[in-house]
């Protein structure tokens, strides 16, 4: 009349083919994403609108480069003078040396090659500049 059912053992094995399958998901998309981290200039950009400066703060260290991709200094030297890249990585690791928290502005002419700004970033960075902030003129920052 009733028949009686088998049982089986309990199974003790763990099914790891589903780990295994996301894990390699992801590693696949470390992979791709790893490469892009690494490169590009690291810039802390503002979480709101842009303010001016304190004028309680220190004066900042102002790198600026005109229209021809020429790069010059406010520090250390006569500001109208042009600087290579070797005395920007010097000057700026002197400063920053000295007093660590000096604000460092990059100030790009609005014709310049952006590949000369960023270019500047990179001396910045390597001189030791934990952020770079970029200038703008607040007239022209407001268009209608």
């Amino acid at each position: 009349m009733a028949q009686q059912r088998q049982r089986r053992p309990p199974m003790s094995e763990i099914n790891v083919v589903p780990y295994i399958d996301v894990m390699l998901v992801l590693l696949v998309i470390f992979m791709i994403t790893a490469p892009l981290l690494s490169q590009g200039v690291q810039v802390d950009l503002p979480e709101a609108d842009a303010k001016p400066l304190d004028k309680e703060s220190k004066e900042p260290l102002v790198v600026s480069v005109d229209a021809e991709g020429i790069y010059y200094l406010n520090v250390g030297g006569d500001e109208e003078e042009p600087v290579d890249e070797d005395e920007i990585v010097r000057r700026v690791g002197i400063v920053l040396a000295k007093q660590p928290d000096t604000p460092v502005l990059v100030r790009g002419d609005n014709a310049v090659n952006y590949g000369a700004v960023v270019q500047a970033m990179v001396l910045l960075q390597q001189a030791g500049a934990p952020s770079v902030g970029l200038m703008t003129d607040p007239s022209e920052s407001v268009r209608k």
